[in-house]
């Protein structure tokens, strides 16, 4: 009786570690085919399953936070991307009495998010460019089993080896017209 008790405790940790280490492996291995325009996304529970063709759902049952935290990692350490984060605006209005826990999670969050590039927009303008992006673009969505409104974290992967300044005066340089043979 007690090697099946410990035959059953080992088959479910085991069964814990592959489903931490599915989603895992999901962005480690995806991340190096990932560059500009492309999305990661930690999301709650209730976000939708969307039907966009370049979306891949992979399941994290995991903290969000702990996602968060291994997503902008592994986004840190890659050197050909880099995070812009885009939050909920809504998050900052939800109120502890009707989400118990938010004030904590926003406490967390904004603990992580110390040094990143972040946006505050509407929920609703949020999925617009995720939906116009999984049209011609792969995202990431990491599920967890967070219960609270709002809690997503988006991040829209930009150039890491390339800034928006560098970026701001090529163009200034194009508008302003040739500059010799190149």
């Amino acid at each position: 009786m007690r090697r099946a008790t410990f035959a059953l405790l080992g088959s479910l940790m085991l069964g814990a570690c592959a489903q931490r280490r599915a989603w895992q492996t999901e962005l480690t291995d995806t991340l190096p085919l990932l560059g500009h325009r492309n999305w990661i996304v930690v999301v709650d529970s209730a976000y939708p399953l969307q039907t966009a063709s370049g979306l891949r759902v992979v399941y994290a049952q995991e903290d969000t936070l702990d996602v968060v935290a291994d997503v902008l990692q592994e986004v840190d350490a890659s050197g050909h991307v880099r995070a812009t984060v885009i939050l909920d605006r809504e998050l900052g209005a939800v109120a502890e009495a009707d989400a118990p826990g938010i004030s904590a999670y926003r406490a967390g969050l904004g603990r992580l998010l110390a040094g990143h590039d972040v946006q505050r927009l509407p929920h609703e303008e949020i999925l617009a460019r995720l939906d116009a992006a999984g049209r011609e673009f792969a995202v990431l969505v990491l599920k967890t089993p967070l219960a609270l409104p709002y809690t997503s974290v988006f991040v829209r992967l930009e150039c890491g080896y390339w800034s928006d300044d560098a970026e701001n005066r090529l163009r200034a340089a194009l508008e302003a017209g040739p500059r010799g043979s190149q």
